[in-house]
C-alpha cells in the first residue's frame, strides 16, 4: 500500500490515472499527448505506477497498451473511505466506473492481481474442477487441450453449463486461453467473448492477469467488473490461506 499512496502522491501521475479512466488502454504515444514531457519522464512515471499496481499493460502486436487498474484505489475506499462515508459512496460503483470502456480492437476489460503462491498452483486452481467448485461455485471442465472444449458447470448436481467455450491456447503453468459463449448463443457469430489468463512468477509471489475481451455491450462490461474481482479475490484466499472467502452470488461474465 506504501507503493500506491507514493504514485498517487506526484500530481503527473495522478493526471496519467486521468487520461487512463477517461480512454482506457492507451499507447505511451497517446499518453505523452496529453502530458507536457518527454517520453522518457511520462515512461518512468507509468513504471511508478505499474509497480503499485495502479497500472497494467497488455501487448497488442508491436503496442504496448496501458490500464488502469482500480483494484488498490477500491482498497483504499473500502479500508479508509467507506467505513467513514458508507451512505454516500458505494465500492462496486467504484469498480464499475474505472472498468474498460467497450472497445473493438483492444482488451475490454484487464485485472492484475497478485497471489503468494506458485504458477503450478495457480493454474489448478483455474483448471481443477474441484478447486474451481470450491471458490467459484462452477466447476471448470476439460482436458484443457488446446482445441478441447471446456464446460463452467454448475455445483448444484443439475450438470448445467452456464458457460461453455474452447481452449484457445494451453501452455500450463504460464497462459491459458479460452473462448466464452453462452451455450443458448452457441454456433453464432459475434456472441463469444475471449479470456486469457497470463501467470508470471512476480519475486516470490505469482501476477495473474485477466483479459477480458470482446464483450459487446455494457451489460456484459457490468458483469465482468463486477465479477472477476469477487472470483479472483476467492481464488486468492483459497490458495493463500487455504480457504476461500463466503461467496456471493454473480452474474457469469461475458456470455
Amino acid at each position: 500500500m506504501d507503493k500506491v499512496f507514493k504514485a498517487l502522491a506526484d500530481d503527473t501521475r495522478r493526471r496519467l490515472l486521468d487520461r487512463l479512466h477517461e480512454h482506457n488502454g492507451q499507447t505511451l504515444g497517446e499518453l505523452c499527448g496529453h502530458i507536457d514531457m518527454t517520453r522518457q519522464s511520462v515512461t518512468q512515471h507509468l513504471a511508478v505506477l505499474e509497480a503499485a499496481n495502479l497500472v497494467s499493460t497488455v501487448r497488442r502486436g508491436r503496442e504496448k497498451l496501458h490500464y488502469l487498474n482500480p483494484v488498490p484505489l477500491h482498497e483504499i475506499q473500502e479500508r479508509w473511505i467507506e467505513k467513514f462515508e458508507r451512505p454516500r459512496l458505494s465500492a462496486l460503483g467504484a469498480v464499475k466506473r474505472q472498468a474498460e470502456e467497450a472497445m473493438t480492437d483492444k482488451p475490454t476489460f484487464v485485472y492484475v492481481t497478485y497471489i503468494r503462491s506458485t504458477p503450478e498452483k495457480v493454474w489448478d486452481a483455474l483448471t481443477d474442477a474441484d478447486l474451481t467448485a470450491s471458490y467459484w461455485g462452477h466447476s471448470n471442465v476439460s482436458d484443457w487441450r488446446r482445441g478441447s472444449r471446456w464446460e463452467h458447470v454448475r455445483t448444484d448436481g443439475s450438470g448445467i453449463a452456464d458457460v461453455v467455450g474452447t481452449v484457445v491456447e494451453s501452455e500450463p503453468p504460464t497462459r491459458l486461453v479460452t473462448t466464452w459463449v453462452d451455450p443458448q448463443k452457441e454456433g453464432q457469430e459475434d456472441t463469444y467473448s475471449r479470456v486469457t489468463f497470463d501467470i508470471t512468477p512476480h519475486e516470490d509471489i505469482v501476477r495473474l492477469t485477466v483479459t477480458h475481451e470482446d464483450l459487446w455491450d455494457e451489460g456484459a462490461l457490468s458483469d465482468v467488473s463486477l465479477g472477476w474481482p469477487a472470483v479472483l479475490s476467492n481464488l486468492k484466499s483459497l490458495l493463500e490461506t487455504g480457504s476461500p472467502l463466503p461467496q456471493e452470488p454473480w452474474l457469469v461474465p461475458g456470455r
